[in-house]
């Protein structure tokens, strides 16, 4: 028996996306790009590849290939709300620990001080509880779609 004739005809269905969990894939996507460029904008808390060390800056970049790969999965039928759900779940764990909890790496000072206009600062730091939010929402939203029926 080769290896195609192990696989499906037809790829798993995908009955659990929606539009709105699309939504909470998008958003958080464009939130993280624009929190990924403050970083190099104010200069702190930026690693490899804008300058040579490996630190949790360059770490964090690895969430733009495994998207990637979460969308490719989900647009061929492998990966439902039940993955999102878990996916947006640890991402809210990660960001809330580097970014707001005790033990940040990265605290709420660190995304507001480097700026000159205090105003810029904050909507830096706004654009950071946005995007902790939307993968908040986010998880809890797919994670009820997936209770409801779907995977």
């Amino acid at each position: 028996m080769s290896v195609g004739e192990k696989l499906p005809d037809v790829p798993p269905s995908n009955e659990s996306m929606n539009p709105v969990i699309w939504l909470f894939i998008l958003t958080p996507t464009l939130l993280g790009g624009a929190h990924h460029i403050d970083h190099i904008i104010r200069g702190n808390h930026v690693g490899w590849p804008i300058t040579g060390e490996v630190n949790p800056f360059t770490y964090s970049l690895a969430i733009y290939p495994l998207l990637t790969i979460g969308v490719l999965l989900t647009v061929a039928g492998y990966a439902g709300a039940r993955y999102w759900s878990g996916f947006f779940a640890l991402s809210a764990v990660m960001l809330a620990y580097f970014h707001v909890s005790p033990w940040a790496v990265e605290p709420p000072q660190d995304v507001i001080w480097p700026y000159a206009n205090p105003v810029v600062g904050y909507f830096a730091f706004a654009v950071l509880l946005a995007l902790i939010a939307s993968v908040v929402v986010g998880s809890v939203y797919a994670a009820s779609v997936w209770r409801r029926g779907g995977a």
